[in-house]
């Protein structure tokens, strides 16, 4: 559409890249996404913005790309010329990162570089970048709650793959003159989650164990404390950080933190179920270094950007366990949260 904004997205086929893709879609933008070829195709969040015969849509194109692969990457900004460009892509999977180290960080740190250096290469001077930083990075964490100012203390390949990515934005916003913003997210889910993730993998199990497809949850470690928001919001967030005045770096969080065992309560109890029948402790879903905590601050991006989250901690496990009940064909005759026990519960969290 000529005139409107042109927008280009890596990891446009994940959580945040569709619902990002969803918003930029509304406010008029031209969409770009990069996609890798894969014998299995893996669009299922972004299929409704695609047109069924394969053709391209005005406003929506899809480019196969990868972030090992900096040529590529080059000819892309080159061609398209983006005027705002989301880095949502990464090997996002925490447990997966010990395995996989050395991808990891060529991926999801080394990549960062590849697009900064492309977008130098391209002569784009005035095209807005964000990078898709962490709550990772802060690891064993030296101050609660965490803001931009708190230092970085990894326990992940992952953490430190973004920490690498998060200084690279800083240090070609300051070397170069680049409008290179990061967006420092705590964990933020919804639906679209992946299933490898600990809050979808419980919501999913209670689908399924519904539907007698499966009898058993296995889980890690279940003291683990995150600050879980809602992911349709977080991604306003990011559009926010690129119409704003100057570059900066913002945390994006809801200010409380509930264990994995809360989500968990919550979510089968939601359902009308007990999850101690269910649900048994795996060693092999622990990390080698834990993160214990997580708490963000977001009192930077409420002054600057107008950004609160709405959906908190108990609509957002309700809102996806509906959601995997529809799928799974529930009958949704489920026992309603206990108020009273959530509020007690949650009077004990913030002592």
């Amino acid at each position: 559409m000529k005139g409107s904004k042109k927008a280009l997205i890596t990891g446009i086929t994940g959580q945040d890249g569709s619902y990002l893709a969803d918003l930029l879609m509304e406010k008029g933008y031209e969409v770009h996404g990069i996609i890798r070829r894969a014998s299995v195709p893996n669009t299922w969040r972004i299929d409704h913005l695609i047109d069924p015969s394969g053709t391209p849509t005005e406003r929506f194109f899809l480019h196969y790309g990868d972030l090992t692969d900096a040529s590529v990457l080059n000819r892309l900004l080159r061609t398209i010329r983006p005027d705002e460009i989301y880095h949502l892509g990464a090997q996002s999977f925490v447990r997966g990162s010990f395995d996989i180290p050395e991808y990891t960080l060529n991926v999801t740190g080394i990549g960062t570089l590849r697009i900064l250096d492309a977008m130098r290469d391209a002569g784009l001077n005035h095209t807005r970048f964000y990078q898709a930083s962490s709550s990772e990075m802060y690891g064993d964490v030296l101050e609660m709650p965490q803001t931009e100012t708190t230092p970085f203390n990894p326990r992940s390949p992952y953490g430190i793959a973004k920490v690498a990515a998060h200084w690279t934005a800083k240090n070609y916003r300051d070397g170069y003159g680049m409008f290179a913003s990061n967006g420092i997210l705590f964990n933020h889910e919804s639906p679209r989650r992946g299933e490898l993730f600990v809050t979808k993998k419980i919501t999913k199990a209670i689908a399924n164990i519904l539907v007698g497809k499966q009898d058993k949850l296995y889980l890690g470690n279940l003291e683990a404390r995150r600050d879980w928001g809602y992911a349709p919001e977080y991604v306003e967030a990011m559009w926010l950080m690129l119409q704003a005045d100057k570059p900066d770096d913002f945390v994006i969080a809801t200010g409380e933190d509930h264990s994995v065992r809360e989500f968990l309560e919550r979510a089968f109890d939601y359902a009308g179920l007990d999850w101690k029948k269910y649900v048994e402790i795996d060693p092999a879903h622990f990390r080698p270094t834990e993160v214990n905590k997580l708490r963000g601050d977001a009192s930077k991006a409420k002054k600057v950007l107008g950004w609160a989250p709405k959906i908190k901690f108990e609509k957002l496990v309700k809102l996806m366990v509906d959601e995997d009940l529809k799928e799974a064909g529930v009958s949704a005759k489920h026992r309603p949260i206990k108020q009273k026990a959530l509020k007690e519960k949650s009077m004990k969290t913030k002592s």
